[in-house]
């Protein structure tokens, strides 16, 4: 399969460089969109090989990633995968999704970190099940992990959904609408690297803004069978 690896950043200098490098040393293409980082972190991502989209100032990873998926789609690709540019994904997870896509290539496939979550912040993890456990009934079926950014997306997927999230209820977004256009979502087991990086998901302010996310969705029609 021809995958595009999409990377959003936002300060994450000290990562990007070694998570590009080891994508690109698989032979995999990979997109980095730089939101606004004051850091340099485009132009080392640049340096290791890169296509980088660049955001004068900072616009949310929804914005981010929209741009990315823009720039795949049409490009030849079968699909991408969505990662953070943290460092807390593990790059040879990326041959788990792929194997995974073999079989399912017109799909969302979720990576789930719920099967070993000791190391997860307690907060996180009960925000997280309260947040899959609701996606799960607006998507007519099962999603462990709602909120984690890595993530394949088969290429007709992307083309099927019109966007419009800027920050992190995209996930949901892309969820949702895909249920919506018939499309299955399943589920891989990932690891998840915890190091003393603070998380750019504020559990309140980013809590609210899925609730009002939620509320808007259920107004709409309900996911097509």
């Amino acid at each position: 399969m021809k995958i595009c690896i999409i990377i959003p950043v936002f300060n994450e200098s000290r990562a990007i460089g070694r998570i590009v490098e080891q994508v690109k040393g698989r032979g995999w293409d990979v997109v980095v969109i730089d939101d606004g980082s004051v850091d340099h972190s485009g132009d080392i991502a640049r340096e290791k090989g890169a296509v980088v989209i660049t955001h004068p100032c900072k616009q949310g990873k929804g914005l981010s990633l929209r741009d990315g998926f823009a720039h795949a789609v049409g490009r030849g690709f079968d699909g991408v995968i969505a990662m953070d540019g943290d460092g807390q994904h593990a790059i040879e997870d990326v041959d788990v999704f792929l194997r995974k896509a073999q079989e399912y290539p017109d799909s969302v496939i979720s990576g789930n970190r719920m099967s070993n979550c000791r190391r997860m912040p307690w907060l996180r993890f009960l925000v997280n099940h309260f947040m899959s456990w609701t996606i799960s009934l607006l998507c007519g079926q099962k999603v462990p992990d709602s909120q984690c950014g890595f993530r394949y997306i088969g290429i007709d997927v992307l083309r099927s959904m019109t966007l419009q999230s800027a920050e992190f209820e995209i996930e949901t977004e892309v969820l949702i609408q895909a249920s919506r256009h018939g499309f299955k979502i399943h589920a891989v087991p990932i690891q998840t690297i915890y190091r003393d990086e603070l998380s750019k998901i504020n559990p309140f302010r980013d809590t609210l803004r899925f609730l009002r996310y939620i509320i808007k969705e259920l107004l709409a029609s309900g996911p097509k069978r």
